[in-house]
């Protein structure tokens, strides 16, 4: 896994939200194309893992991918 930068992430994850109009769906796939196509963040089988499991808890799958992969690449600052 590349190795992820904090200003890196929080302009990726900024722009997500900024261009993430049409819900939670428009936002997990632009989460997966920035991740996992384009900059290879998080592999493809991490990424499913997570959203399967965000999609069982309660609340907006969408932020807690995000926190989970934000964590994932740089820990609690992420």
């Amino acid at each position: 896994m590349p190795e992820a930068v904090l200003s890196e992430i929080t302009r990726i994850f900024l722009r997500i939200g900024v261009l993430g109009f049409g819900g939670p769906a428009a936002q997990i796939s632009l989460m997966h194309r920035e991740l996992v196509e384009e900059r290879g963040w998080l592999s493809e089988e991490e990424y499913l893992r997570a959203l399967g499991f965000c999609m069982v808890l309660p609340g907006p799958e969408a932020m807690q991918l995000a926190t989970y992969a934000g964590w994932r690449l740089r820990g609690v600052p992420g």
